[in-house]
């Protein structure tokens, strides 16, 4: 979004920039973190707009996630036994919705304290889909389950739903620890670039089937939709829309509005949906046509106007060693994700650089989010959501509060039943069709840490080849056939099948040990570069003047007690310590 005659000198935030350089920046030519983010923010991160325009760029952000969130549903339904007229779609997804929002405002209020956003993440749904491969919840033949009634029906996906909870709720405990004991800026000293390439790459590249299995159920549509988000984000991102507005003193005003920069998913699909519904209306679909608008329309009709959702509302978790550690290769994944995000958020909302203390409250929180998500019966884990971070790069706008707000709105629209049902009623081609676009930035993510690699190294690429090829050859032979590994105890089976079964599990472990043990310069393995740009470790401490990471309240107290410089989530952590 772009505000002509707004500059940062002219807001009330205008102080909120003036800040010294972080304690040892280089005294050269280049820009400080702070000189680069002075001319660019309309409001920082402690900067609190009009409660008015607070609301509506929480919206944006809401409209930013929400397409990432209502996709993860049509992956994980189908694998749960679901059928498509099934109305409890529409409440898994207002859950998701609704623990987005409850861990969305805890992260940005009292963790991480970053305006960031939390929400369902493809990387759980790897190990969700080896975990549902084993034989026990392969779903059965379409006929049998035709011939079962509804509690039958119902209690088939949610004996699946169960088993899942609890695999993520247990295994998101170790994020937790990691994150609220410190440990997590230990660990990930030996996760190094080759580490992070396969482990990200490989959630797109293993979801592709999906995307094609969904698209081909149109492929004009779906062709469509990728061709329509290609030109409305790569080709006409910077193609402004006047659009009429009023400013107080001055009256009514032509103002210039990045609608395709900021909405090309949700134009798309309004679009793509749109066209679904003429073609419906002009029966050009023949009925019960997979891209017709009224194939589903029974979700809508059928779904509860309110409904909060609630801790067990598909039945208590189950706990089994085989999903706890399949879902922790999800887990890790997503770890490795956001702390990739932090340093990034905190430049461009204007922060600080996030001391140690801040991250490891963060990765803890996010852990904390991931067992919520378990116990509503999500579905799925939570974490950064990376398609905010890019609209806070975008709006300019890096206000803590704005994420607070669009906190509040998810959390009401998830208790409106009838909006999560809405969403079901996407063709499946449509979503098909952005399912290309999005598992390949995903991939296209996971690729990028490549920059910080000697590209030129024979050892590096060996493992890059190998730890990405390797997982793939191994783990679709064991989804294959699943009855492969027989050692006469079913949860030692169960447990290998899915270890081995899960790609981005067995990618990145793969490329972390050959990285780790193939002798190589540090240099030559990115880890300099790395070092610089995911400063990590003890040397990263409070110093006392990011102060943008403190609790909002109770700090006088805090510093008072100085047994909470020793807890590593404080903001007082090794405060006395200098760097």
């Amino acid at each position: 979004m772009e505000l002509n005659n707004v500059t940062v000198e002219d807001s009330a935030s205008g102080d909120a920039h003036n800040r010294a350089p972080p304690v040892g920046a280089a005294t050269t030519t280049t820009p400080t973190h702070a000189e680069r983010s002075k001319p660019q923010l309309l409001y920082a991160i402690n900067d609190n707009p009009p409660w008015y325009l607070s609301i509506f760029l929480a919206f944006q952000h809401y409209l930013t996630m929400i397409g990432a969130i209502v996709s993860i549903p049509f992956i994980l339904t189908p694998a749960l036994c679901m059928s498509d007229e099934d109305a409890n779609r529409g409440i898994i997804i207002s859950t998701m919705i609704f623990v987005t929002g409850i861990v969305t405002y805890v992260q940005a209020t009292w963790g991480v304290r970053l305006p960031i956003v939390q929400g369902g993440t493809i990387s759980f749904l790897v190990p969700t889909l080896a975990i549902l491969a084993l034989p026990q919840w392969k779903c059965p033949p379409q006929a049998e389950m035709d011939a079962m009634d509804g509690d039958e029906r119902q209690e088939l996906w949610q004996v699946r739903m169960r088993e899942l909870s609890g695999a993520i709720a247990v295994s998101a405990m170790v994020q937790v620890v990691l994150g609220y004991t410190g440990l997590v800026g230990k660990i990930l000293k030996y996760v190094t670039p080759l580490t992070i390439v396969p482990t990200v790459s490989l959630v797109g590249l293993t979801l592709f089937e999906h995307a094609a299995e969904t698209a081909s159920k149109h492929w004009g549509i779906a062709v469509g939709t990728t061709a329509m988000l290609t030109l409305f984000s790569q080709i006409m991102s910077n193609v402004p829309v006047p659009v009429v507005a009023y400013r107080k003193g001055h009256g009514f005003e032509v103002r210039k509005f990045q609608l395709f920069r900021l909405f090309p998913v949700l134009l798309t699909i309004m679009i793509m949906w749109g066209l679904c519904g003429i073609l419906t209306a002009t029966d050009v679909f023949p009925p019960s046509h997979p891209s017709r608008t009224d194939v589903r329309l029974n979700v809508l009709t059928s779904a509860k106007w309110f409904y909060v959702p609630y801790p067990g509302q598909f039945g208590w978790p189950s706990v089994t060693l085989s999903g706890v550690l399949g879902m922790l290769a999800g887990v890790l994944a997503c770890t490795v994700e956001s702390l990739s995000y932090y340093p990034t958020v905190s430049q461009m909302s204007g922060a600080h650089s996030p001391p140690l203390h801040a991250i490891n409250r963060g990765i803890g929180t996010e852990g904390l989010g991931t067992v919520l998500a378990g116990l509503w019966g999500a579905g799925n884990g939570t974490n950064t959501f990376g398609e905010n971070v890019g609209a806070i790069g975008v709006t300019k706008i890096g206000s803590r509060r704005v994420i607070q707000w669009a906190a509040l709105i998810m959390v009401l629209q998830g208790v409106i039943g009838k909006f999560g049902a809405i969403f079901i009623l996407i063709p499946d081609s449509v979503v098909g069709g952005i399912f290309c676009v999005m598992f390949g930035m995903i991939i296209a993510f996971g690729l990028s840490t490549l920059q910080y690699v000697d590209l030129r190294s024979s050892r590096n690429l060996y493992i890059l080849g190998l730890s990405i090829f390797f997982p793939m050859v191994l783990c679709r032979w064991m989804q294959n056939h699943p009855g492969a590994i027989d050692t006469g105890n079913e949860t030692v089976d169960s447990t290998l099948s899915v270890l081995l079964g899960t790609t981005i599990l067995v990618g990145g472990v793969l490329g972390c040990f050959l990285d780790n043990i193939i002798p190589g310069t540090p240099a030559e393995r990115g880890l300099i570069e790395w070092a610089n740009e995911m400063p990590l470790g003890d040397d990263n401490i409070n110093d006392g003047t990011a102060t943008d990471y403190d609790f909002p309240c109770g700090m006088d107290t805090i510093r008072s007690w100085k047994w909470t410089y020793y807890i590593p989530f404080m903001p007082t952590y090794k405060l006395q310590k200098q760097s």
